[in-house]
Order: structure tokens, then C-alpha cells, then sequence
């Protein structure tokens, strides 16, 4: 039987050919998205290994100090004595709005514990720096970026230290004396191998099983549109080959037998497909890394697969379209006469909304009751989302009954009449035609739903030009009464006439603590130079006479407090003190107002971090507003992703079910020529039965994914959905339109395959 499944499905002729040929290229595309994903989840992990050093120092739930690096033991053992402390103070740095990791060493003796990715620690005056970094040094003029770092290079960090390719990370020694007067520095005694994610107090990576919980959902998002096209590719010539099948029992082929030649025809379909996938994977891996997923690249070697991954992928997949094809031939398992004496099936029942309204009320439980846990989170919302999916799958078929009966009931003209009975009859048809593209608009609603929300809480306004291209020196910090303290002296002249003298700096302007001040109103209040204050006008200005005034340092960083937040004032209040007073008091900002360009902006970031080396360094407002929105970002990027594929997949498996459909039917269609029934009408007809569907269950779909998505808003986030904006409606609309299109696209095949010499018999 297996060699005869074989040769009828090689010998089939051009038909059968395209049918293998498309269900292994919906099968390949299928296979290579979900490779895709299980590598990303593989390369969060590898990442976050290699993370690990960065948060030496941090709360990693007892394991810091527990684990030496491989040099530290080996010099302690050689030595036969203990492990000398290392001190330690991890910043962050950044150059033309790149994020740039410093960690600043120094050894208090010859079995100090040794980072990942050097040979030894470097001594007063010397650093390694990354690949990446190290090709910046080169080619960067020294006053933008070099200058900024004592000493001079010695090697490069290894891979082993590094999160990506494009990692930009200097390790830097010191004299112990120079780290321990700083605040943020401190001693260690091992090098931290905890990955973020199991770490309590991580400053650097990724929690990856957060990071599970969104790509099990974009999976989730893009397997499901694909299964829908490799179904309803293994349905291609459904009707042929069923009364084949069927013809095959009535000379005595039993049902096992039926079941196994239908098995290979789809297991030789799928396994072409599953290899072809492979392939797929590969190539799609150096375009996956350069997706920025985690806030910095992969390397494509972290991109991999284990074992089971691919175990699970290349025996899962062919088992499951084995399954598949005996379920769709069940009718020629009950009797030889099964296709040829056909009835209208029982139509579907209500109840098929069960699982749909089952999603939304497991969404719905966990308001108020959210797992604390990442995996918890996973557990508790991804299974609402899939029964969400699957809900709409199961329902389609009711709702289109539904609809094709309203459709028939309501008109007296022929197209409409045979659409709405055709539809009434065999709604599983009518709807497997649009389901894909169903659960594109649904996919699409729930996503867009989610990010307009996420921004609409969490967005950071990108403020004017002027402001976003200000760098600012933030040197403040509050004690427990949000009291100033640990603030920094203010900067002497020196400092201030080298920051004047950069070609496209326009103005500085120092930022006085006023310690009569505190949290509360006054949160963020200092005092400023009037004359200062006028270099910089997009900060607003000083009463007429004064010469200094009270300004409020978190309006002059952050521009709002929030989204709907107020902006700051044009004209600040005057304040009691004199200009000559505000050099006797500490400094906690520092702002200094640039024209934007590289050359400029890094210039004065190196003025400023050697002239406060101790505290953190130097940004631009642009620079810190897109970190805070770089993760907001990157969900805009996957649902772009997600968004971007559903549709074209829709789209064919919409072009391929309603060819398929014609081709089962030309018969019937023919005869129907015949008696006189015009080729418009026909046309008609199998529009409005892709039509009627179509925009029947999307309107379903739509407002599911909305209320889905406020589900999940609440119980994950707390947060209100929000109205979506024009580029969602455009969407939708360009998705419908698109639909009919490709409907229309294939109506011209009617009048080839409804000639009269079609409707004669064999």
C-alpha cells in the first residue's frame, strides 16, 4: 500500500503536483517560522548566559560569591591561599546613542577574581575593550569618545563576555584607592554566573521567561494562520480524491488500507515540506539576528537548536499531517458509497462558541489574580489566547450559517438565493474559504489593541529638536525625606569655557541643588542663572530683573511627567539668591544645549565625564527617551512581524480554498450553465459565498481580539484599552479589499472549467 500511495501520488499528473507542491510549501514556511522562534527562545537564553558577569555585585538570590571565575581558582589553589577582593563599579555609558557597558576594576592583590572574556585584569591606566568598541576607538576622534577612558587599550574582551556582536563593553583598571571613595563601587569576591533571569536584582539582561511568554504568543499568532493554509492545501482536488478513495473500497480495499495510501500521499507532502523548512530556517537566520529582540544583536551561533527542537519539529510535523489526512477522509472509513451518496450534513450547533467565550472568560479570571511569576503569567494567559483562536475557527462555521440563512431569507434574487442556501448547507466550506484571513483581522486587532495601549500609558514624547539634542550631566541624588544628598561641587570655570568653546554647543546651563527644598511640590526644584538660562530658551527664562530663579530639574530632563502630563512653565519663578551664591552651592544637573550633531554632543560628554569621573555619564535627553521606549519598540516589532506575515499567508490560503472549491464544483456549475443560468450570476455566487463569511465572522473576529486584549490589558497591566489609531483602520480596510481581490482574481477560471463538455458524464 505504502509503494502505491507513493506512485499515486508521483504519477497524479499536473494536478497532483500542484497540490504537493503547495502543501509543502505551506508545510515549509510553517516549519521555518516555528524553528525561528524555538532559535530566538534558545538565543534569549544563550544571551542571557553571557550576561551573567555584568551583574557581579547584584541580588542574585545567594549565588554571587558562590562561583570563582576558572582563573581566580586556579591562581587560589596554586597559591594555596584565599581569593583576593576585587573592587567593582558597572556603568553605563553611551556613544551616538548607543548604550555602552563600563566596568571599572581594581585588584587588591594577585588573586583577584578575573571576568569572562580577558586573560587578567588590567592594571592603573590600561582597559580592554569589545570588538565593536574597539573598531570605534580607531576610527573616533579621541576628544568624542577615547578621552574619556584613562590609559590606553590592551586586548579585546571574547565572545564568552560579550551579549552580542554589536556589544559595546570596556573593562577598566584602576588603583583600589580611585574606586573606594565612590559610592556605586564595590567589593566582590567572585564573578556572578547567574543568568538574569533567575537573578532578584539584575541590572543588566533579559528576563527570559518574560521574553517566553511574548514569543509563545507571536508563535502562537503565526503557526495558526499556517496551519489553516496547510489544511486547506490537503483539500486541493478534496472531492477527486475522495471518490477515488471511495472507488478504491468498492473493489475491495479495506479502510486500513484507504487510511494508509492517504497517509503518505500527505506524509511525502509534509516531509518535502519539514526538509524545505529546514533550509528555510537557515536562511532566514542572519536576517533573525539583526533583529533587536533584546536591546542588542545576536550572534547567529546563539540562534541554534537543540536536540529535542529539532526532534520535535521533523517527527511531530509528519505525524501531524498524518493525522490530519485520515480525519478528513473519515466519510470513505464509514462506507465505499460514502461520497457518492451524499446528504447535507447536520448543520453546526450554538454550542461551537463555547471555546470562544471559554478564552475570553480565562482571560477574564485572572483580573485582579495575576500570577506574580513570568512562567505563571505564561501559564495563565497564553491558553486563553489560544482558545481565543481556536474559538474563532471552531464558531466560523455557525456564524456563517447564520449569516447565509439571513442572506436567503431576505432576497428573491438568484445569486443571492444559491449563495445563502449553498452557505446555509455546507457552512464549514464557506467559511474554511476566509478563516485564515479571519484570524489575520482577529491577530491584528489584539495586537494593535495591546501596543496602543502600551504607548498610550507608557510612550515618551519625543519632545522638540532642541530638547531631545540638550546633554545632560545628571549628578543628583534623594535620601529617604527626598532630601539632595551625595551631590557633586560645582564645575570650575575651566570646565565650563571648555564646554563654550565646542563648535555647536549653543549653551550651559548648571543646575544648583537648593537644599531648602525637598520631594513634594518642590520634587526636582534647583536653582539656575538667569544668564544661563537665557543660552537656552527652550527651557524657559527668567522675570524681568532677577538673577537667578527656581527651576525644577525634573521638567527641564523629562519635558512631561507623563503622556497627558503638563509641560513646564515659560517663565520660571525669581529666586532670593545672587549668581555669586550659586557657586558656593552643589550642583546636581548640568545641561548643556547642542545643535545635535555627533561631534558636538560627544565632545561635551567627554568634558563632562572627565570632569565628574565618579558619577554616572553624561546623556542626551533624545538618547534617554528612546530607552525608556525601546522596549515599547521592540513590541511594535514583533506585532509588525506578526502582522506582516498573517496577512499574505491569509491571503493564499484565500486564493487557493476558493480555486479549489471551483474546481470540486465545476461540474454542478456547468450543469447549471446549461439550463441557463448566466456566467455573471455564477460569478456572483461564488463571490458572495467568500463575501458573506468574510465580513460576517471578521466583525466577530475583530471585536474579539479588541475585547481580548482589554482582558489581558487589565489583569497583566492594569491599564484601559485605548482607541486604535488611523493606520489600524487602514489596515482592516486594505486586508477586506485585498480579500476581495484575490476572490475576484480567481473568477475568470469559471469560464474554463464550466464549458459543456464538463457537465457530460464518464
Amino acid at each position: 500500500m505504502i509503494r502505491l500511495g507513493l506512485r499515486l501520488t508521483a504519477g497524479g499528473g499536473r494536478e497532483a503536483a500542484a497540490r504537493l507542491a503547495i502543501i509543502a510549501s505551506a508545510v515549509a514556511l510553517g516549519v521555518g517560522l516555528l524553528l525561528s522562534t524555538l532559535a530566538a527562545v534558545n538565543a534569549v537564553g544563550s544571551q542571557n548566559d553571557r550576561n551573567a558577569w555584568l551583574n557581579s555585585g547584584a541580588n542574585t538570590q545567594g549565588s554571587v560569591g558562590s562561583t570563582a571565575s576558572p582563573q581566580t581558582s586556579a591562581s587560589a589553589t596554586a597559591a594555596g591561599s584565599t581569593v583576593d577582593s576585587l573592587w567593582w563599579q558597572l556603568g553605563a555609558d553611551s556613544f551616538d546613542g548607543k548604550v555602552l557597558g563600563r566596568i571599572d576594576v581594581a585588584a587588591t592583590g594577585p588573586n583577584s577574581p578575573v571576568p569572562p572574556g580577558i586573560p587578567h585584569l588590567p592594571g592603573p591606566g590600561e582597559y580592554y575593550a569589545s570588538p565593536a568598541l574597539g573598531a570605534l576607538l580607531k576610527t573616533t576622534p579621541a576628544a568624542q569618545l577615547a578621552d574619556r577612558y584613562p590609559g590606553h587599550l590592551i586586548g579585546t574582551i571574547g565572545k564568552a563576555a560579550l551579549p552580542g556582536p554589536d556589544s559595546l563593553v570596556i573593562v577598566i583598571g584602576h588603583r583600589p584607592d580611585e574606586l573606594a571613595g565612590r559610592p556605586d563601587a564595590h567589593k566582590l569576591t567572585s564573578i556572578a554566573s547567574v543568568s538574569p533571569a533567575d537573578c532578584g536584582d539584575c541590572a543588566v539582561g533579559t528576563n527570559n521567561s518574560g521574553m517566553d511568554l511574548i514569543l509563545s504568543v507571536v508563535a502562537a499568532a503565526l503557526i495558526f494562520p499556517v496551519l489553516i493554509l496547510i489544511a486547506t492545501a490537503t483539500r486541493l482536488a478534496a472531492t477527486r480524491r475522495e471518490q477515488r478513495f471511495a472507488a478504491m473500497r468498492l473493489v475491495g480495499a479495506t479502510p486500513r488500507q484507504v487510511s494508509v495510501i492517504s497517509a503518505v500521499e500527505s506524509t511525502v507532502a509534509t516531509a518535502i515540506g519539514v526538509v524545505v523548512g529546514f533550509g528555510l530556517f537557515f536562511l532566514l537566520r542572519p536576517e533573525l539576528a539583526k533583529i533587536n529582540f533584546t536591546q542588542t544583536l545576536f550572534f547567529q551561533s546563539d540562534l541554534s537548536l537543540s536536540v529535542s527542537n529539532v526532534l520535535l519539529v521533523a517527527l511531530g510535523v509528519p505525524v501531524a499531517a498524518a493525522v490530519s489526512a485520515r480525519i478528513a477522509l473519515r466519510r470513505v472509513q464509514i462506507s465505499p458509497l460514502g461520497v457518492t451518496r451524499r446528504v447535507t450534513p447536520s448543520p453546526p450547533r450554538v454550542y461551537r462558541v463555547i471555546p470562544l467565550v471559554g478564552g475570553l472568560l480565562e482571560l477574564g479570571y485572572f483580573i485582579g489574580r495575576r500570577p506574580a511569576t513570568s512562567d505563571g503569567q505564561t501559564l495563565a494567559f497564553l491558553p486563553g489566547i489560544l482558545l481565543v483562536l481556536g474559538g474563532i475557527v471552531v464558531a466560523g462555521p455557525w456564524l456563517t450559517m447564520v449569516g447565509g440563512r439571513l442572506m436567503a431569507r431576505h432576497t428573491n434574487r438568484p445569486a443571492q438565493l444559491v449563495a445563502g442556501r449553498r452557505l446555509s448547507d455546507d457552512p464549514k466550506g464557506g467559511f474554511r474559504a476566509v478563516s485564515g484571513l479571519v484570524l489575520a483581522l482577529c491577530i491584528t486587532s489584539c495586537a494593535v489593541g495591546v501596543i496602543t495601549a502600551e504607548v498610550a500609558e507608557n510612550g515618551v514624547p519625543a519632545g522638540s529638536v532642541a530638547v531631545r539634542n540638550t546633554l545632560v550631566g545628571d549628578y543628583h541624588e534623594y535620601d529617604d525625606q527626598g532630601q539632595p544628598i551625595d551631590l557633586v561641587a560645582a564645575p570650575p570655570q575651566s570646565v565650563l569655557a571648555a564646554l563654550g568653546a565646542i563648535p555647536g554647543v549653543r549653551g550651559v546651563l548648571v543646575n544648583h541643588a537648593d537644599p531648602d527644598r525637598g520631594r513634594g511640590p518642590g520634587y526636582g526644584g534647583g536653582l539656575a542663572s538667569c544668564a544661563q538660562l537665557a543660552t537656552m530658551p527652550v527651557f524657559g527664562s527668567c522675570p524681568a530683573g532677577a538673577q537667578t530663579a527656581e527651576v525644577n530639574s525634573t521638567f527641564l530632563v523629562i519635558g512631561v511627567e507623563g503622556p497627558r502630563g503638563p509641560a513646564w512653565p515659560t517663565t520660571w519663578p525669581a529666586a532670593a539668591n545672587s549668581a555669586e551664591q550659586l557657586q558656593n552651592q552643589p550642583v546636581q544637573e548640568i545641561e548643556v544645549a547642542t545643535d545635535g550633531s555627533a561631534a558636538a554632543v560627544e565632545r561635551a560628554s567627554t568634558v563632562l565625564a572627565n570632569a565628574y569621573p565618579a558619577e554616572r555619564p553624561p546623556y542626551t535627553i533624545g538618547e534617554d527617551r528612546a530607552r525608556r521606549s525601546q522596549q515599547l519598540d521592540g513590541y511594535k516589532q514583533l506585532s509588525d512581524v506578526v502582522i506582516g506575515i498573517s496577512f499574505p499567508i491569509a491571503g493564499c490560503s484565500l486564493a487557493v480554498s476558493v480555486a479549489g472549491s471551483l474546481s470540486d464544483r465545476k461540474r454542478p456549475f456547468s450543469l447549471l450553465r446549461l439550463t441557463g443560468v448566466q456566467l455573471g450570476v455564477l460569478r456572483r455566487v461564488v463571490l458572495l459565498e467568500s463575501a458573506v463569511p468574510l465580513f460576517v465572522v471578521a466583525a466577530v473576529a475583530i471585536g474579539t481580539g479588541f475585547l481580548a486584549a482589554a482582558l489581558f490589558l487589565k489583569a497583566q497591566l492594569d491599564y484601559p484599552l485605548w482607541a486604535p489609531g488611523g493606520e489600524y483602520y487602514l489596515i482592516v480596510a486594505g486586508g477586506m479589499a485585498a480579500a476581495l481581490v484575490v476572490i475576484t482574481a480567481t473568477l475568470p477560471l469559471l469560464r474554463r472549467i464550466t464549458g459543456p463538455e464538463v457537465a457530460r458524464n464518464d
